[in-house]
């Protein structure tokens, strides 16, 4: 029961020549999963788009991104967020492609049993703060559909990041809560600085991050440790009614902007396992394209991840 959601606006995002967050990307992937048999949605702008991305991000934030796109302006906070013509609506496509995804995944009346939607999505957005453009990210789209699904009944909502970065925007958003358990697995030390174990949430949110800091070079089998012995008895004690997987495959061996070793079999069997864990517990999972710049390989780790969260192996 897997669906998948894209925008086409998500390609008018463009970027100078060599930048590693690039149109390619993205339809690279759309390519590799229409190649695999999943055949890519794209509905119509989401109505609740503006009001769950103000939900997080601060309106004077939402307005200067709006206004530095108007100009013009060739940056927006940091070298690493140029901007183009179409980024403003980019970033908007991003986040409606991401709540279609996760209205399937929630299910008509509350029954998410089986369901998948992934979000075929760029720019990415775990590193987006409140108020500040960051790492390619401008919306944090995951962490927008977490708070959707909190605003739609849910009440415990899991959301596991295993880019090779650290999202910091993400766990800074939800860090003094409890109804979202932000799990991070990610090369560390590494940008962007933050993610250190010691990192666990604040007042009412202590106890409610779990970053588990893995050196450059984890492979398969450090990765399938941190899996088993960390995030997954986090899940199970936490008891989420909804789980959403930033899903990063900048942790692959031939990754430029990364230094880990995971393999294609590796994505697969991380899905097979939150997928099982999921459907345990009658749950539906959103997954939301975050890092990955490999071009050759990243179509191929995506629909390997699918396939693992759909319980079957990659090809």
């Amino acid at each position: 029961m897997l669906r998948v959601f894209t925008d086409p606006r998500c390609l008018l995002h463009e970027a100078p020549a060599g930048f590693p967050e690039c149109p390619a990307r993205l339809s690279g992937v759309l390519a590799a999963l229409e190649r695999a048999g999943f055949p890519c949605e794209r509905p119509p702008h989401h109505a609740g788009s503006e009001q769950a991305v103000r939900s997080l991000h601060r309106p004077a934030y939402v307005e200067r991104f709006r206004r530095a796109a108007e100009r013009g302006d060739g940056l927006l906070d940091s070298a690493d967020n140029p901007l183009s013509p179409g980024t403003w609506d980019a970033a908007w496509g991003a986040v409606s492609a991401t709540l279609h995804a996760a209205d399937w995944a929630l299910g008509a009346g509350g029954d998410a049993r089986g369901r998948i939607g992934f979000a075929a999505v760029r720019p990415p957005g775990h590193h987006a703060e409140a108020a500040l453009a960051m790492g390619f990210c401008y919306f944090g789209n995951a962490a927008v559909a977490a708070q959707y699904a909190l605003d739609r009944g849910r009440r415990r909502v899991a959301l596991f990041d295993f880019d090779v970065h650290h999202g910091n925007g993400t766990q800074h958003l939800f860090e003094e809560r409890s109804d979202v358990l932000y799990l991070s697995t990610h090369q560390y030390p590494f940008y962007p600085g933050s993610g250190a174990g010691e990192e666990r949430g604040r007042g009412a949110g202590a106890g409610y991050t779990l970053n588990v800091p893995l050196p450059a070079g984890s492979g398969d089998a450090r990765y399938g440790e941190a899996l088993g012995d960390v995030i997954l008895p986090a899940l199970h004690a936490y008891a989420p009614d909804f789980l959403i997987l930033s899903a990063g495959f900048d942790a692959w061996q031939a990754d430029p902007l990364g230094g880990m070793k995971v393999s294609e079999r590796g994505f697969n069997a991380w899905g097979r396992v939150l997928g099982e864990f999921a459907r345990a517990r009658d749950l539906g999972i959103l997954a939301v394209l975050e890092g990955g710049y490999d071009l050759a390989s990243l179509g191929g780790l995506v629909v390997a991840h699918l396939l693992g969260l759909s319980a079957q192996e990659s090809h």
